[in-house]
């Protein structure tokens, strides 16, 4: 290659380069976007009210954002520690999405401060709260979120909330990790586990499930596939519990099964 070709090759790598770096630089998604498609008062008036939006930020943030808060830190409620200056809560003293994640400017989206992990957790929560769990909060210490990826399009054998449990769990369920404390034997002993990654209305086909619009709203089928969040909590004091329904005389098993 000679030297004129060789620098104008060096160009062009450079200048690729360039647009690529920027085409992953962060961007804030609202930009250019009306203020009043989410604050009573649009621009930087009345402070007082700008604060004042006109949904739930749950609700707002659905818009793009609709699967995030399925299997997540809970949201909208008023936390039972201390509030933490770095994470703020809404006027109503909510912990909402905002609380944790930067919602303008180029980090939209990304987590307040620069704490991450378990650190970033124990600025709120006492330690105690996770040697509780079986996991010692493992798992809940890799993310606030499982992740929604992967439900649009066509079903998948498995829904992504279940296969991202199944990294911890095995293959059929079981808890395959060794961990300090009380084993989980939710889903030991006769080595059958429910079966996940069914089609509910498929199965409802077959007769002995109710129908799925009577179902406890706590009852998640993702895709509408049966998954591990269909029964167990994951963001919650007790890693895994089941999930709480109403209290209408039936049990956890009797929402879905018509016996």
């Amino acid at each position: 290659m000679t030297a004129t070709r060789y620098l104008a090759a060096a160009c062009l790598f450079a200048t690729l380069a360039i647009v690529a770096v920027a085409d992953r630089a962060p961007r804030d998604p609202l930009a250019g976007g009306d203020c009043a498609d989410c604050h009573v008062s649009s621009g930087a008036v009345e402070a007082s009210t700008a604060r004042v939006l006109q949904a739930s930020q749950e609700r707002l943030c659905a818009s793009c954002h609709p699967r995030a808060a399925v299997a997540s830190h809970p949201t909208g409620v008023r936390p039972s520690m201390t509030a933490v200056a770095d994470y703020p809560l809404d006027w109503k003293g909510e912990l909402t999405c905002s609380s944790c994640h930067e919602i303008h400017g180029r980090h939209h989206g990304g987590l307040r401060g620069d704490k991450r992990h378990r650190d970033f957790c124990l600025a709120c929560h006492r330690d105690s709260f996770f040697q509780r769990m079986a996991d010692g909060g493992r798992s809940l210490a890799v993310s606030g979120h499982l992740d929604a990826v992967g439900l649009a399009g066509q079903p998948a054998l498995l829904d992504p909330y279940t296969a991202q449990c199944m990294d911890c769990h095995g293959e059929r369920g079981d808890a395959q990790v060794e961990v300090a404390g009380a084993a989980n034997t939710r889903h030991r002993g006769s080595g059958i586990n429910h079966p996940v990654g069914v089609d509910y209305l498929k199965a409802s086909g077959y007769g002995g499930f109710r129908d799925r619009a009577a179902l406890d709203r706590a009852i998640e089928l993702p895709g509408g596939l049966v998954s591990c969040i269909s029964c167990h909590s994951g963001y919650s004091g007790r890693h895994g519990a089941v999930v709480q329904v109403a209290a209408r005389g039936r049990s956890l098993c009797l929402e879905c099964h018509d016996l």
